[in-house]
């Protein structure tokens, strides 16, 4: 369903426009969203005279915000021709990638898990199987480079913020609040629900072309590893294993 909230154009500063597709977390509004990057990039693509000045193009749960060089750029004309291409921004777009990713459930790596477990009348292994059997969506990145913002979370496991956030937490935690998933790709603060860890890298600067793991429009879906397992694939990706090992192709 598209959304019937009103396109919004707003000028960020001199040298971005953001376009607002809705107010919420919505599938259907960040289809709009990443349709709309997706016919961005492919005017870029194409070198539209417009698209020339465009330095980046940054999607969020509800709107894509493009920056541009306001030397360069025509910048009324830039609008306008972003609010005509957001006009089609709700059309199928092509799938992002599907990632198959390690997690390892061990106490030490998911200290939260027990009282997410106990809060919902679940064992643990009732809790890690209905998240492994889930599919989650990448809507955006933000908060730290790399930390992706997942939807997915089944409604029976939806659990609020910590009441106060740890002043430490270790990199590539996975981790829940309400219906959004993620994973710190550095040790920070944060408040969310610790319940495991990956072995994957999800910010990696060896990938100069994109440090970033996951993009928005992907989808990831995790599977459960023991201790030994995600030791030896940590030190596999400390060596060079390819990120292509837990990307899954389609029609594989």
């Amino acid at each position: 369903m598209i959304s019937d909230t009103p396109l919004r154009l707003l000028a960020l500063g001199d040298s971005a426009w953001t376009l607002e597709f809705g107010s919420t977390i919505d599938p259907a509004i960040n289809a709009r969203v990443m349709g709309l990057a997706a016919r961005v990039a492919q005017a870029r693509a194409s070198e539209e005279p417009l698209m020339a000045s465009v330095t980046d193009v940054v999607p969020t749960f509800r709107s894509l915000t493009v920056h541009y060089d306001p030397l360069e750029a025509d910048a009324t004309a830039l609008g306008e021709r972003l609010r005509v291409l957001a006009q089609d921004g709700h059309q199928a777009m092509q799938p992002g990638r599907l990632w198959h990713l390690p997690v390892c459930f061990d106490a030490d790596f998911g200290p939260d898990l027990p009282r997410l477990a106990d809060a919902k009348g679940l064992s643990q292994d009732e809790v890690i199987q209905r998240l492994l059997a889930a599919t989650f969506h990448v809507y955006m990145l933000g908060f730290q480079p790399g930390f992706p913002y997942m939807g997915g979370v089944p409604p029976e496991l939806h659990m609020p913020r910590l009441p106060a956030p740890r002043q430490k937490v270790p990199a590539q935690s996975l981790a829940v609040t309400g219906e959004m998933c993620s994973v710190y790709p550095w040790e920070s603060p944060g408040g969310w629900n610790l319940i495991g860890r990956t072995p994957v890298v999800l910010f990696d600067l060896r990938h100069a072309d994109q440090p970033a793991l996951l993009a928005a429009g992907d989808d990831v879906r995790w599977y459960a590893v023991d201790r030994a397992t995600h030791d030896a694939l940590a030190a596999g990706i400390a060596q060079g294993l390819p990120r292509e090992s837990f990307l899954k192709v389609p029609g594989a």
